[in-house]
């Protein structure tokens, strides 16, 4: 136990402090999934596990709203894990280690896992609560969230009666969402020839570090430098000058995650070392002061390395190098319905080289569909004139705002009576499980509240704690209002 159950409300932070200790990376629940059934067995009520891992705990109403309507709370279990390169982290092993500055809560350069851990540990509340006044309860706790919403995909919609929904996974204080975009990855092959390499190449490591990162759909309109991009700026200003082919190259990790950092591994003739550093300098001081605002902590590092035992073909080098630079990165539209909102963008998240073969992975997102498939064919077309070929997995669907909904009325009202302001009601760029959670349940009336929850998918990530008290109680006063006939 650390110093996080101790936070109020306490019903909360004793389930995420236990939470912090276990591995929950997504497709790897096994563990989360257990607490939770553990958590449903000491209350005495009724649980049950999908094929697709997902958990429905159903706990019976307050004495006297046994008629009211069915309401579902739902989260996942599944957390991003980014950490800072030079920390020795092991998700599936090592806790993680909470630390309080001022009225945030982070964890010590490693994500924090509040997205969607605090909307795990109220439900978890909520279902040991026993001062709780609330009709019948179903507790819908879904998995892989987070690599492209597949446990809500694969949801057994029979396990649910409920019609009425509250997610548990936005991350602004004093907002309701009641719409979120599409979205769907594109996964990216480019074939690639090795050669050996002559006598009295020496070999460069590149690497572009220290970037913010965040999530790809609520920090993309932020403008934030992506690590792979800015790296083979400064590759292709060095490779200007003189001849150099890469080696190695990676960076990114998670789809929905804006990159941090990118390495390149470079050979070249020891005549040639000097002229190469200026021009990738020269192209990175550029950067730089591009993003000095959005991104002041961008660094770059430039140091010998071992000699690998083949490089790739100048060729290929080319065709990478293109390809990387040509994708479409950042908001591509606005919407012009409603203001401030990201209608489209597109995440280039992360490259490796993969069983001969370099594999890029991107995220595009939309509240449009249309848009969506659109950016998803200028992705394809990109990369089939570099070479490559592209698998698509299908895309998941947006949610559609209804302003007249029951749930968002109720919701409303409680926040202004509990909380003493009115809310605002917006749409959010990210993908959220409302939208397939609405197709496998017709009719489900839905809204989407949570605490204050910034930089997420980034070690950056912070919670803000007085934030969690207001999200508690007006989870615990939304669910008592809904419990009328």
């Amino acid at each position: 136990m650390t110093f996080v159950a101790e936070l109020a409300p306490r019903e909360v932070w004793t389930h995420f402090d236990r939470i912090l200790t276990i591995p929950r990376g997504s497709k790897q629940e096994a563990a989360a999934r257990q607490y939770v059934l553990e958590v449903a067995t000491r209350a005495g009520v009724e649980s049950h596990v999908d094929q697709a891992g997902n958990v429905v705990v159903r706990k019976p109403a307050s004495a006297g709203r046994e008629r009211a309507p069915a309401v579902i709370l739902q989260s996942h279990l599944d957390m991003v894990q980014e950490k800072r390169s030079d920390l020795a982290h092991d998700f599936g092993r090592d806790p993680l280690v909470p630390r309080r500055d001022g009225d945030y809560l982070y964890a010590t350069g490693t994500t924090l896992g509040a997205d969607n851990g605090i909307g795990v540990a109220a439900m978890l509340a909520v279902l040991e609560a026993d001062d709780l006044v609330h009709g019948p309860l179903e507790l819908l706790f879904t998995v892989d969230e987070e690599t492209g919403l597949t446990g809500a995909a694969q949801l057994d919609p029979a396990l649910l009666r409920g019609r009425l929904l509250l997610n548990l996974d936005s991350e602004e204080d004093g907002i309701l969402y009641v719409g979120c975009a599409g979205g769907g990855d594109s996964h990216i092959t480019l074939p690639l020839r090795t050669a050996a390499i002559p006598a009295g190449r020496e070999a460069l490591r590149v690497r572009v570090h220290g970037l913010k990162g965040g999530h790809s759909g609520v920090d993309i309109h932020l403008q934030r430098g992506n690590a792979i991009q800015i790296l083979v700026r400064a590759l292709l200003a060095g490779r200007g000058r003189v001849r150099a082919d890469l080696a190695a190259l990676s960076g990114g990790g998670a789809h929905n995650a804006i990159p941090r950092e990118a390495t390149a591994v470079v050979l070249l003739a020891a005549e040639a070392v000097g002229p190469f550093r200026e021009g990738v300098e020269a192209e990175f001081a550029a950067a730089r002061a591009e993003y000095r605002a959005a991104d002041p902590g961008l660094a770059l590092e430039l140091a010998a390395a071992p000699v690998p035992a083949a490089t790739w073909t100048a060729e290929d080098t080319t065709r990478i190098l293109g390809l990387l630079l040509a994708l479409p990165h950042g908001v591509l539209a606005m919407s012009h319905e409603i203001p401030d909102l990201v209608e489209t963008s597109n995440n280039v998240a992360a490259v490796r080289a993969q069983d001969g073969g370099l594999v890029v992975l991107t995220s595009s997102r939309s509240s449009v569909d249309t848009a969506l498939a659109a950016t998803r064919r200028r992705i394809r077309a990109v990369a089939e004139l570099a070479g490559g070929t592209v698998e698509e997995p299908p895309a998941y669907p947006g949610w559609k705002p209804n302003l007249d909904s029951r749930i968002l009325g109720v919701t409303r009202a409680v926040h202004r009576q509990t909380l003493g302001a009115d809310p605002e009601v917006k749409a959010i760029h990210a993908g959220l499980e409302c939208g397939i959670i609405g197709q496998k349940l017709p009719g489900v009336d839905m809204v989407s509240l949570g605490p204050q929850i910034e930089f997420p998918h980034s070690p950056d990530e912070r919670v803000l704690i007085p934030s969690v008290e207001r999200f508690w109680r007006l989870l615990g006063a939304t669910v008592a209002a809904l419990a009328t006939p």
